[in-house]
């Protein structure tokens, strides 16, 4: 009885911490009406692993967990959009990196392009994009042996990600969400971007209807 209840009050608490680490726009229906297409950038990443790496080994690697989430982001959307039609589609990834390459751009300069010239490069409407801080290599895997322990040593700590949604035409902020990575966010970067989806679902602006439609349905 008492392991039910530790649960519920933890699920609980993991549901509100999701909200509380939510913003969205006031403007979110009125600037992403006329969405269709959405991006997908790699994540920027920033490592502080324990093992000493060389520069070059270590931008190697930032740059392999930044596609990871890009990836990990395109599986999650594929396997939502069977469950339910949502009202935006999703560039191919691999289309991104290739129309991105063509015009010079790769994971070491992307960052100084803007939303705007980033979505008028790509052809799209709206990009998901974000932050990605960790001290281990997530795309690898890390375990998730639960010990209170941990939480005291700071061992079930990892890093923390940072998502957001950007409108094409106008560069502005829509929508963002910052997570805490740990022990209980998954074992992996697509259990990870799964989970926190999961959370975060009920807040995921384009999971609900458009606004217009809402007013038809009245």
């Amino acid at each position: 009885m008492l392991r039910i209840l530790i649960f519920i009050l933890l699920a609980t608490s993991l549901n509100l911490s999701a909200q509380k680490n939510i913003y969205e726009s006031a403007r979110f229906d009125e600037l992403s009406n006329d969405h269709e297409v959405l991006a997908i950038l790699p994540f920027l990443t920033n490592l502080d692993l324990k093992d000493q790496v060389s520069k070059e080994e270590l931008g190697v690697l930032k740059e392999k967990e930044g596609y990871a989430v890009q990836n990990a982001f395109e599986t999650y959307f594929s396997k939502r959009k069977k469950k339910k039609k949502l009202p935006v589609e999703f560039q191919n990834t691999k289309n991104t990196k290739a129309i991105l390459s063509q015009n010079g751009i790769n994971y070491q300069n992307i960052d100084v392009y803007t939303v705007k010239q980033l979505s008028e490069i790509l052809g799209v409407d709206g990009i998901i994009s974000g932050t990605l801080d960790l001290n281990v290599l997530l795309s690898k895997g890390v375990p998730t042996e639960f010990s209170f322990t941990d939480y005291f040593s700071g061992g079930a700590n990892y890093g923390r990600i940072g998502v957001k949604i950007s409108d094409g035409d106008t560069g502005k902020l829509l929508w963002k969400y910052e997570k805490q990575i740990n022990k209980k966010t998954g074992k992996n970067t697509t259990d990870l971007i799964d989970r926190m989806m999961k959370l975060a679902i009920r807040k995921f602006p384009y999971e609900r209807e458009r606004k217009k439609d809402r007013k038809n349905k009245n």
